[in-house]
Parts: structure tokens; C-alpha cells; sequence
């Protein structure tokens, strides 16, 4: 029988499979076992498809396999030493999900979990997570062993074809149709009323005595000033332009009027691989429409840029600013009374995807989520 020869990972050889005397003067058996364990060792590290490294007690990594590497972006030199909380988006550190998930681990035997984790690049990726502790034959923890596999793609892809992605449209297009009739009734019925109404005082005022035309004056001012406002409702309840050209178009006509109004300067970047579907382009339509509200209203900025990107089968949008930031946690500020925020993040997470919001004191706000924008039935990636 012919010999069967090892090699390692730099592809050297070990030497021959078959047995005879041990020139090292050890035991067969021990020297079987730390050749099984070498090529244990080496299967690991050629996994690609799973990222599987080890954790000391504290959670630092102290191995790393290419998997590893392939799925979260960081070389072994780049890994080996840091805390696997850099992994976790930045509001699940702060809510020490990561330690968390140790001592379930601890206490459970095993931890097993899905949520969004964070690659090297800074984007996200959903995660299918499963923590085994190590101890030792004393009892004593000596660290934990992690497998992570990357389950955007097929998240996204059940995300298309499940009952509440239908439902979510369904629920989309019904919103904008009501929408749509508010709009309609404001401009065809109380619009063209409070313009009746601001023609006959016109008509009053040239008919009463000189000295109350100041009176007539402001009350038509006040009027016309109801008549504006209005006007801007029905524009935010129901923009032209993203039923006819579509995402892009219509939110760069809404910057044109909107930030105009407002006095900001603003620059729209856009990279999409094509126009998401109905539900997803009105989904990031509305949530944009709030963030750029809250910039009118409190930023007290000078510029505003949004951008749009194709990213993991759906769509990350930032609206960032220039203007006073904010001086207190995202979670302190989503509160029952901020309907905005509440708004924006319940949107984002109906439709599958995520939104957060972050900032520092004189540093401006960032406004950022991403959307899944697949069809129903389809799986496959944006062309």
C-alpha cells in the first residue's frame, strides 16, 4: 500500500500516513492524535463559508479562520486581539448585547441568534450566530468557540416571498392612496373655499369706510397665509413626480422646492442599480421626507446632503447635516411624543430593513437606514 502523504497549510509536508517506527520516539497513538488534531485545525481554516474563530473568557478573539475573513472584511492580524463586539451595530453595544449573549452562553451551554452584525467596511449584514463556551477538564472557562454564517441573501430572499412582505404592500399602496384623497379633497374643497373666502373680503375692503381697511388688510393677509399653508400640505401629503419618474426623480423635485423654501443648500447623490419596487421607493420617500422635516425644524443647518446606494438587495440612505447635532442618546430621544423619530424607525423596520440616527454636539446628525427592495417572488441579486 502506497503512502499517503500530509501537507500543512503552506502546503510543506508532514510526512507519510502510514504507520512504522517513530523516528521522534513517539507513541502511535499520540502521534495519530496530533495529526488529527492538524488537520482538524487545518479544515477550519480553509472553511469559507462560515466564519468560525475562537474567544478568550473575555470575548477578545484569539483565532480566526478565512471564512472569517471573507464574511466580516478583517484579516487575522487586523482581528486577533480586539473585543467580537466590534461586530455588533453600535446601539446593541451600548446595550451590552454582546455581553449578554457570553453568559446566556455560560449559563445555557450554547446561544444560538439572528440580527444585523457589522463587517469591517461598515456595512451590515444579517447573521445567523451560535456561541459554544469552552472549559476546561477542571471545569474552569478557557474562552468560547463562534460560528457566524451570513444570511442576508436568503433573509431577503424569504423576506420577498412571505404573507407580511404582501401585507406590507398592501398596507403601503393604501396609506398613499389616503393620502392621495386627503390631498385632493384639501386642494379641490377647504383650498378653493379659503380662496372664495379672500376674494369677498377684497371685494368688502373697497366697500368700507378708509379706516378699516387695516383690519380688512390683515384678515385677508391671514388668509392667504392659510391658503400657503395648505398648499404645503397637500404637497408633502401627496409630491409630483415619484408616481410618474420614481424614487429618484421624485425626491429630487421635493429637495428642489422643499430645501428651497427652507433656505438650505443640499446635494443629492444617487447609485442605484435600478428603481425599487413600489413599496420600497415610498417606504424611503417618506422616511427621507421626515428626516429632511426634522432638518427644517431643528438642525438650524446650512447644507444637507442625502444619498441613495444599492446595497445587500436593497436600498441604505443617509440624510446627514451640518447644524447643531444632537447632545443626547438616539434612544432618550424616541420618545412617545416625537412622532418624527417613531415614525421614520417603524417604517424602516416594517419593511424588513433597519434606521438609525446618530450625531455629536455641534457635529451635525446623520439620519441612516436601509430598506430591502426585491419583488415578490424574486430572490436573486439587483441586477
Amino acid at each position: 500500500m502506497p503512502d499517503a502523504e500530509l501537507f500543512d497549510e503552506s502546503g510543506r509536508s508532514r510526512g507519510s500516513g502510514r504507520g512504522g517506527p517513530d523516528p521522534t520516539g513517539q507513541h502511535p497513538a499520540e502521534q495519530a492524535l496530533r495529526e488529527s488534531e492538524e488537520r482538524f485545525r487545518l479544515l477550519v481554516q480553509s472553511v469559507v463559508d462560515y466564519a468560525i474563530f475562537m474567544l478568550d473568557s473575555d470575548g477578545r478573539i484569539a483565532s480566526w479562520n478565512a471564512g472569517a475573513q471573507r464574511i466580516k472584511g478583517y484579516t487575522a492580524a487586523e482581528a486577533i486581539g480586539k473585543h467580537f463586539s466590534v461586530f455588533y451595530p453600535p446601539e446593541e453595544v451600548a446595550a451590552d448585547k454582546p455581553g449578554r449573549e457570553l453568559k446566556t452562553a455560560v449559563v445555557e451551554g450554547r446561544l444560538e441568534d439572528e440580527g444585523w452584525r457589522v463587517r469591517k467596511d461598515g456595512t451590515r449584514f444579517w447573521a445567523n450566530v451560535v456561541i459554544t463556551p469552552l472549559f476546561d477538564e477542571t471545569g474552569r472557562l478557557r474562552g468560547f468557540g463562534k460560528v457566524t454564517r451570513d444570511m442576508t441573501e436568503r433573509r431577503t430572499a424569504e423576506r420577498a416571498l412571505d404573507e407580511r412582505g404582501r401585507l406590507l404592500s398592501r398596507l403601503v399602496q393604501a396609506q398613499e392612496t389616503e393620502r392621495r384623497r386627503i390631498a385632493w379633497n384639501v386642494h379641490e374643497d377647504t383650498i378653493q373655499a379659503m380662496v372664495a373666502v379672500g376674494m369677498r373680503l377684497q371685494l368688502l375692503a373697497g366697500r368700507l369706510p378708509g379706516e378699516h381697511a387695516p383690519a380688512m388688510r390683515r384678515l385677508n393677509d391671514a388668509v392667504d397665509e392659510a391658503v400657503s399653508r395648505l398648499r404645503g400640505l397637500t404637497f408633502r401629503l401627496h409630491p409630483p413626480g415619484i408616481d410618474r419618474g420614481g424614487l429618484v426623480e421624485g425626491l429630487s423635485g421635493y429637495l428642489d422646492q422643499m430645501m428651497g423654501e427652507a433656505g438650505l443648500a443640499y446635494e443629492f447623490r444617487h447609485d442605484l442599480d435600478r428603481e425599487p419596487p413600489s413599496e420600497a421607493a415610498i417606504t424611503v420617500f417618506r422616511i427621507c421626507q421626515e428626516a429632511l422635516a426634522n432638518v427644517g425644524k431643528h438642525a438650524r443647518a446650512k447644507k444637507v446632503t442625502v444619498s441613495l446606494v444599492s446595497a445587500g438587495h436593497g436600498v441604505l440612505v443617509r440624510v446627514a447635516d451640518d447644524g447643531v447635532g444632537i447632545g443626547r442618546p438616539v434612544d432618550a430621544l424616541v420618545r412617545p411624543d416625537h412622532f418624527g423619530l417613531i415614525d421614520m424607525r417603524e417604517r424602516a423596520e416594517t419593511a424588513g430593513g433597519w434606521w438609525r440616527m446618530h450625531g455629536q454636539p455641534g457635529a451635525g446628525t446623520t439620519v441612516e437606514f436601509w430598506v430591502p427592495a426585491l419583488a415578490h417572488g424574486e430572490g436573486g441579486p439587483l441586477l
